[in-house]
């Protein structure tokens, strides 16, 4: 079964859902993501009539622990992916189920009809039925053939109109909707401290307080829409020298009065469902594997109950970019006390 999984992580470009490969917390992160995809499942009929994960009258938390109890390992490991759809080829691949799907049609109409025939065949047609969360880009507009593409983040900001901000996030949301789009990996809350960072215009600028207000106005109408909203990079994904992904090495007064505001806002004020962590490492730590990152600050001190997804092929990083732990790709798994190769070793 390792070996299956390890020859899906070298045939497909995967993105991949924040994991602490322990098993604890494998299963705690599990627990996290299907609380948001057991909520579309359809209704059963309740009592004896089917899985108590089927009866929309039950706690989420005891769904999910019987959903979990009946997941095979590479269902569970499935249900930490996002990928692009290229299902057309052979939909039946899919049969373990995914977490994610990128979706997109010719037209508004055509991917809310793919969303419905992939809703339906995830649904109707896998061992368990667990749905999917389709997603896409929204940053200034959902990214998908016919959607509107307002300014860029940087231009919205320098209007310093929360009010118009809402009008255009709420325009976002409707066209996401109306496509089946259920998540959405927006918006970006960096601080801009470095104007030679090639990301400066994704961003509401360089001051704390209006990246929060505007962070706040951008997320409130998706989330009341149904639309999870993904606030990102968590967090200070440009180090010194403006350079895109670099590692940090920031006291924790400067992440406090800086950097940490405007995701604090986005959970606490405006309800954001996830949160999307970044490349870089945060004083030494992967911030994909950062436990006072993630935990001790997102959870435990704001109160997060979401879940975090890792941005595109973060997770890997912490093994091979970070050097933190060896490449399980690359060597012989079935051997555990092989050395790593030299070069993975610290």
């Amino acid at each position: 079964m390792l070996e299956s999984i390890l020859s899906h992580l070298r045939r497909v470009r995967m993105r991949v859902r924040l994991g602490v490969w322990t098993r604890p917390a494998a299963k705690m992160i599990l627990g996290f993501a299907l609380g948001a995809t057991v909520s579309l499942l359809p209704a059963g009929c309740g009592g004896n009539a089917g899985p108590l994960y089927r009866d929309a009258a039950q706690p989420i938390r005891a769904r999910v622990h019987d959903l979990v109890g009946r997941m095979t390992l590479e269902e569970k490991f499935w249900q930490l992916f996002m990928i692009p759809d290229d299902s057309a080829k052979d939909l039946h691949r899919l049969g373990h189920g995914v977490f994610g799907l990128q979706v997109q049609g010719r037209d508004a109409q055509g991917t809310a009809e793919r969303t419905n025939t992939l809703q339906h065949f995830f649904v109707d047609s896998t061992r368990l039925g667990i749905p999917i969360i389709p997603f896409d880009e929204a940053l200034h507009g959902l990214v998908e053939p016919g959607a509107t593409a307002f300014p860029q983040a940087i231009g919205l900001a320098a209007s310093w109109d929360t009010a118009l901000m809402r009008r255009v996030s709420t325009a976002i949301a409707s066209e996401t909707r109306a496509r089946g789009i259920r998540q959405v990996l927006s918006p970006v809350l960096n601080i801009a401290s470095d104007v030679r960072w090639g990301r400066v215009e994704e961003t509401y600028g360089e001051d704390p307080h209006l990246a929060s207000a505007m962070g706040v106005a951008f997320i409130g109408p998706l989330e009341r829409a149904g639309v999870i909203a993904t606030p990102k990079h968590f967090i200070a994904n440009s180090g010194d020298g403006g350079r895109d992904s670099y590692p940090v090495n920031w006291s924790d007064r400067q992440l406090e009065d800086l950097y940490f505001p405007p995701f604090e806002a986005a959970i606490r004020q405006a309800g954001a469902r996830a949160v999307m962590a970044s490349y870089n490492s945060v004083n030494g730590t992967p911030a994909t594997a950062n436990r006072w990152l993630l935990t001790t600050q997102l959870r435990e001190r704001w109160g997060f109950t979401g879940f975090v997804i890792a941005d595109a092929g973060a997770a890997r990083g912490a093994n091979v970019r970070h050097k933190t732990t060896p490449d399980l790709s690359l060597i012989n798994i079935t051997e555990p006390t092989r050395r790593p190769p030299r070069s993975y070793a610290r």
